[in-house]
């Protein structure tokens, strides 16, 4: 396993990350128990989840199944996304992070997070104000690294000023939608990580499966796809995606591995990338994309790839969370 800094900080994380919004779901307790040792056992040491993946089992089931292995892995979670109808249920005020904080310790049987991330930015609550309470977390020892995600670049840069400003904690990475399927970061948030000194976490690597050339030309789904078990996800089948995926599994084919090791290893390479964050619903699964640390992609690939997927860099980004 490779391991990188996670931006500017001292922590150093697998350049392979699992990501773990399927348990609970489509992967139950016993399979992701499974995928979680096997994770661990192959070096993988950056474990991804959020208060609201699968109603809070995702967290449950991981503090089950690490308990005694704690000081292996890197723990991440977030906070910030809807939890319920109530007036203070969502968003990053203090009120609201400090009590989701307790929660997810509570659930992951641990006295820390290694990484605490906002989920999105909150348009309502002012950014000193979330900062400040993320500081006292950190100096009460139950956050180490500090975190955002779906910021956009000038939320993103504002926050950090607002750190540099105050002498606070500064958020050393931040998850964005980026894969072959969607380049938008590179228009305005690679520049900014770059020269900020901020790891990117990209979630949906492979565009949702997409990237995996499992779907039909029509669109049909496999099998246990994110596309049947949440319909809403066909609303991403345009022909443009859908093709992209033909041609990479095409060119996967040429190089003797998965469409989804290519497109795995191809953003392993781009410049700020800490870790990519991958979910399985099966140990199998996970076994077959790690390949994709071990994958050097020559120069003509690199360019090639970035020819099948220059289209993707203009638009809109493939998903983005926010409040509304």
């Amino acid at each position: 396993m490779r391991y990188n800094r996670l931006g500017n900080s001292g922590l150093r994380v697998s350049a392979l990350g699992l990501g773990t919004n399927s348990f609970g779901t489509r992967a139950d307790k016993a399979e992701s128990k499974r995928i979680l040792d096997l994770a661990l056992d192959r070096g993988i040491n950056f474990i991804d989840t959020a208060n609201i993946y699968s109603s809070t089992a995702s967290e449950t089931i991981i503090g089950a199944a690490l308990s005694g292995r704690r000081s292996e892995f890197v723990l991440a979670t977030k906070a910030g996304l809807s939890r319920g109808e109530g007036p203070n249920s969502r968003g990053s005020s203090r009120f609201h992070i400090q009590q989701e904080l307790e929660g997810s310790l509570k659930r992951l049987k641990t006295d820390y997070v290694d990484l605490y991330q906002i989920h999105t930015f909150d348009p309502d609550t002012p950014l000193e104000e979330t900062l400040r309470a993320l500081e006292d977390f950190v100096r009460a020892g139950k956050v180490r690294y500090i975190g955002a995600s779906n910021y956009a670049a000038w939320e993103l840069m504002k926050a950090l000023g607002i750190s540099d400003r105050l002498d606070l904690n500064r958020y050393v990475s931040t998850q964005t939608s980026y894969s072959l399927a969607d380049r938008t970061p590179e228009r305005e948030l690679v520049p900014l990580c770059l020269d900020q000194g901020v790891g990117i976490i990209p979630y949906f690597p492979l565009a949702g499966g997409i990237l995996t050339g499992k779907y039909g030309i029509d669109g049909t789904a496999p099998e246990g796809s994110r596309a049947l078990t949440n319909p809403n996800f066909t609303r991403f089948f345009g022909e443009h995606n859908l093709a992209l995926g033909r041609s990479v599994a095409a060119l996967a084919q040429q190089l003797d591995c998965t469409a989804s090791v290519l497109s795995l290893a191809w953003l392993m390479q781009q410049p700020a990338v800490a870790t990519t964050i991958v979910g399985a619903t099966s140990a199998e699964q996970l076994e077959s994309n790690m390949q994709s640390v071990a994958v050097e992609l020559s120069a003509d690939t690199l360019a090639e790839l970035d020819q099948l997927s220059r289209p993707f860099r203009n638009g809109e980004p493939f998903a983005l969370y926010r409040l509304t």
